[in-house]
């Protein structure tokens, strides 16, 4: 009996300790599958296991079950929805069934309520649960009421939602010890009340939310916190050592980018217990006496000052800091020769960053031969005048490194440190600056087959770019731009660098064809510019790299076709094949629908341009000039609304500009040099942000347009050598940041507006975006984050990587020869060109209240009047022409003031008087610059000034006479004309002629009467005195 007893104990034993394999039970595997048709209605890729309706669910993915109950203890839904997909809701009452759950993950699902079909909030129904992680959601204060029962819960995971007001429902949560609040709205913590029922709180992430100091000061209720994160938010204020003593027992803390006060330097050194500290970016400043509290706290493992305003020598006491496993000093003002006697006690150090600081010198990397745990050594000196010491090249180190960076350094050596040699482990490499002179190292890539990044641009590496013959399968990023390298690329390099995703070899002096990139899918910026390669662009680069954003072929000897006819480059941003032989028409590009640049300028390419570039919605960037173009600018450009530089000059591009084309986000328009017609019509009036205007040398007609006025941010109008005519509008003057105004050779009448002198013309002034620079962003080159046990430690490589920079540039006549002003030059360049137009009237005195211009021309007018003394206030003029007008009167001696004058004429007019005195700057003037003015006189002209006063005179004397000559010959020829004319007509009309001599024989008759009558009235008038 009692061993049938023992086989029926070891039956039932066994059943429940094997129950799993009976499966899930009934009512959860339902409840799965409610839950996944909430998650993932309309459809569920995440999920694919969780289907079979009598399928053991605890096999399912994400799933975890009690090996004894059967029941689900743990479930991962986190990141089971697509990010496109619309606002989650879901009712937490899904979630009853599971009555012995413990861990839970609804992070990443776009979940934004807890609550019922009414919006109410319910309460989890679960007692077990010890994990909830919620974050990366959209989740608001309102879920808080859900949480409430959960009162086995030990952490809480609320991070990166849109909390924003009171969390008082937390103080509920009396077992939890791990709470993250991180990246949230929340300005206010929990009353003191609150904190009280929350003493097992054990870990807090409170980061990036707008807490204030009091938040810190009322956290001293955690007595038992040991980890404290609030880096992000706003600690402005000073705290008291006694309103921190509580937080004795920290050993993390985070008070990262929080403007903490210096203070805290003094009230840490208390904190004994901290094993991990961060003040990052805080702009604490202090000298080396201020590190001396931080010295006290020798259990500290991870310390990161970085990013603040410490100057003077690196205090010695740090080297006390035995337990230091991570160093980051880097960002500061941190001077003076670093001794290697320093980091001689630190053997535990993994991570240690002292880049862009200033010091003189730096220890030989040899002091570091015995520091075997040493993973990162980054040495960014950014001055480029750090030293390093000669090293002993037979040591070899007792460490694998994971990142070297040494860029901007001096290397006495010249060469690659010789301990790299040992090294098998690294997985980023940054050398860039460092006046290398060697032969491109591939042995640095044939030890480290797990290289990720390796960067040696701007060096003078020579020899030839080898591969290793294996395949580096981790290699994402590689630059060796600007050195001395030369031969063909690589033809390997696509099977060599599978993964790779940046490449950037230019300035160099490759050569021969552009190598297969085909099959290279991950590969996202590719720049082979300022090289030596020939050939055309191949088929496999056009189709086989369907990730490819960044295209550089620049400034090459390319040729052929401008593109494949075929392409497949859907992900392409930036085309960049400037500079090169490319002939024949543009090709259809119109698959690389997210275009943003294309720039094909200084080629042979002809045609018209295509219809499909008005389709690329997210162009800013078209960049076609010195081509062969030709044919109207389409009506299609018409939505190019993202467009912000067009460059289509020096081509043959006719017609008239389409009035519809206003791209409100244009800066800068060059259409200069072609054959366009007619007048400007409504074309630009939506593109606010006008910075540059230049379509000189065209065939445009018409007015100025009155409108010219809505572009306050415009800086160059270039309008020189078309056919514009009419007045200068007065709206000209309302364009306050103008520096450069040409309107030359036109045909524009009237008087020079006086409101000109409203324009101020600023020196240096950069209007909106002068410069547009294009910048690449992505993981090819990344922020290195090296994963410490408390704190993150992110070492920025490269943030930004520019590839395009389009300065603004004019070209302008001044000083009797024409430049193009771009970049600092352009900033500095003011000036007005109005020669060569009809401009009538006299020069307005206002325009010498104009200090700051450089340039000013009106040669070539119809201006009368005198030259306005006022002149002398053009302080900064350099270039001053009223040459071929017919300006009267003496030149103002207020003019020798100018001492910036260079060039200065006024040849051909009618002036008169003694030339300015030969001094300062007028000592330098030429004859020619007075040329034509006969009444002028100096001694520059060899004219005595007094005698060209009598002869003047004189002249104008026998000029008086002459006239009233030419007065009476003219008179005389007229008569005599009038009378041969009506002879000639009575002689031909005889009706007239005898009407004619009727008259003449009435007048005459009439005067005789007339005649008797007076002298027969007269003699009786005598008579009658006489008697």
């Amino acid at each position: 009996m009692e061993r049938h007893f023992g086989i029926w104990a070891f039956l039932v034993l066994f059943l429940v300790l094997d129950y799993g394999c009976f499966g899930c039970l009934d009512e959860e595997r339902i409840a799965l599958l409610v839950l996944k048709a909430a998650f993932c209605s309309p459809d569920c890729s995440s999920l694919p296991s969780w289907e079979d309706e009598e399928s053991d669910c605890c096999g399912w993915e994400r799933v975890e079950c009690s090996n004894t109950t059967g029941r689900v203890l743990k479930l991962f839904l986190n990141n089971t929805r697509e990010s496109s997909q619309e606002y989650l809701y879901i009712n937490a009452s899904l979630f009853s069934p599971f009555v012995e759950l413990k861990i839970l993950n609804l992070s990443t699902n776009m979940l934004a309520t807890l609550g019922d079909d009414e919006g109410s909030e319910r309460p989890f129904k679960l007692n077990n649960l010890e994990l909830l992680d919620l974050s990366s959601n959209t989740l608001d204060i309102s879920m808080l009421a859900s949480l409430t029962e959960l009162s086995s819960l030990k952490s809480l995971s609320l991070g990166t939602n849109i909390l924003e007001g009171s969390i008082q429902e937390l103080a509920a949560l009396h077992n939890l010890e791990e709470l993250d609040l991180s990246n949230n709205l929340l300005e206010s913590f929990i009353t003191t009340k609150g904190l009280k029922s929350l003493r097992k709180l054990r870990v807090l992430h409170l980061e990036t939310n707008g807490f204030n100091i009091s938040t810190l000061k009322s956290l001293g209720r955690l007595s038992l916190l040991k980890e404290l994160y609030l880096g992000g938010n706003k600690l402005e204020g000073s705290v008291t050592l006694r309103e921190l003593n509580n937080l004795r027992n920290l050993e993390v803390l985070d008070l990262s980018s929080t403007n903490i006060s210096s203070s805290i330097l003094q009230i840490v050194e208390v904190m004994t217990s901290l094993k991990a500290l961060s003040l990052r970016s805080n702009g604490i400043n202090g000298s080396q006496t201020a590190l001396q509290g931080l010295c006290k706290l020798r259990n500290l493992q991870e310390l990161d000052l970085s990013d603040n305003g410490f100057e003077g020598s690196v205090s010695p006491c740090l080297g006390n800091l035995t337990s230091l496993r991570a160093l980051d000093l880097s960002k500061n003002r941190f001077s003076g020769n670093l001794d290697s006697s320093l980091f001689a006690g630190l053997m535990k150090l993994e991570f240690l960053s002292l880049s862009h600081n200033v010091f003189q010198t730096f220890p030989p990397i040899s002091s570091f031969a015995k520091h075997s745990k040493l993973e990162v050594l980054d040495l960014i000196c950014g001055n480029n005048t750090l030293l390093l010491e000669s090293e002993d090249q037979t040591w070899v180190p007792s460490f694998q490194l994971k990142v070297f960076r040494l860029s901007s350094c001096i290397l006495k050596t010249g060469s690659i440190p010789s301990f790299l040699h040992h090294q098998h482990d690294l997985r980023v490499v940054d050398l860039s600056n460092s006046s290398l002179e060697e032969d491109f190292p591939t042995w640095l890539m044939k030890n480290n087959t797990r290289l990720e990044e390796l960067n040696l641009k701007n060096n003078s590496l020579t020899g030839y770019f080898h591969l290793p013959y294996r395949p580096h399968i981790f290699t994402s990023a590689i630059d060796i731009s600007n050195n001395l390298l030369q031969g063909q690329m690589p033809s390997n390099i696509s099977v060599s660098l599978p993964n790779l995703m940046f490449l950037n070899v230019s300035r160099n002096s490759f050569e021969g064809s552009i190598p297969s990139f085909g099959g290279m899918r991950k590969l996202l910026f590719l720049d082979l510019s300022n090289n030596l390669f020939t050939g055309g662009i191949p088929e496999d680069l056009a189709m086989g790299c369907p990730s490819l954003e960044y295209l550089i072929l620049s400034k090459n000897d390319l040729h052929g076709q401008m593109f494949p006819r075929v392409s497949n480059l859907p992900s392409l941003r930036h085309l960049e094949l400037d500079d090169n032989h490319f002939s024949g028409k543009i090709p259809d590009l119109s698959n690389s629908s997210g275009l943003e640049r294309l720039d094909v300028s200084h080629n042979s390419i002809s045609g018209k341009l295509p219809g499909w570039i008005g389709n690329m919605s997210n162009l800013a960037a078209l960049v076609m000039p010195n081509n062969s173009l030709e044919g109207p600018i389409p009506v299609e450009f018409c939505s190019l609304d993202a467009l912000e530089l067009l460059d289509l000059s020096n081509n043959s591009l006719s017609g008239s500009l389409p009035s519809c084309f206003s791209p409100s986000s244009l800066i800068h328009v060059h259409l200069q040099e072609n054959h366009l017609t007619g007048p400007l019509t409504k074309a630009f009036t939506r593109s606010m942000h006008l910075a540059t205007l230049d379509i000189r040398n065209n065939n445009l007609s018409g007015g100025i347009p009155d409108w010219i006025s809505m572009f306050s941010g415009l800086s160059i109008l270039l309008l020189k050598g078309n056919h514009f005519q009419g007045k200068i509008p007065y709206q000209l003057c309302q364009l306050s940041k103008i520096t450069i105004l040409d309107l030359s050779y036109n045909s524009l009448s009237g008087h020079i507006p006086s409101c000109l002198n409203k324009i101020r013309f600023r020196t240096g002034f950069r209007s909106g975006k002068f410069s547009i620079i294009s910048y690449f962003q992505s993981s090819g080159f990344s922020s290195y984050l090296y994963h410490s046990q408390h704190i993150e430690l992110s070492q920025v490589n490269v943030n930004s990587y520019p590839i395009a920079y389009d300065k603004a540039m004019a070209e302008f006549t001044t000083k009797n020869r024409t430049d193009f002003y771009k970049g600092n030059f352009l900033y500095s360049m003011t000036g007005i060109d109005l020669s060569s137009n009809k401009l009538t009237g006299a020069i307005p005195p206002e325009i010498g209240n104009l200090s700051q211009v450089h340039a000013l021309n009106l040669s070539h007018n119809i201006l009368t009047g005198p030259i306005p003394a006022a002149f002398s206030g053009l302080k900064s003029i350099e270039s001053l022409d009223l040459s071929y007008n017919n300006l009267t009167g003496t030149i103002p001696g207020e003019l020798t003031e100018l001492t910036n004058l260079a060039v200065f004429s006024v040849a051909y007019n009618n002036l008169s008087g003694k030339i300015p005195e030969m001094t300062a700057q007028f000592g330098t003037f030429l004859e020619n610059s007075y040329v034509g003015n006969p009444y002028l006189c100096g001694s520059l002209l060899r004219k005595n000034c007094s005698r060209a006063e009598e002869e003047a005179e004189i002249e104008e004397g026998e000029k008086g006479l002459t006239d009233r000559d030419i007065f009476y010959v003219c008179f005389g020829a007229s008569y005599v004309v009038v009378l041969l004319g009506v002879a000639a007509v009575l002689y031909i009309n005889g009706g007239w002629r005898k009407k004619w001599f009727h008259v003449i024989d009435v007048v005459a008759s009439r005067i005789r009467w007339s005649t008797l009558l007076l002298y027969g009235w007269t003699r009786d008038s005598q008579h009658t005195r006489g008697s």
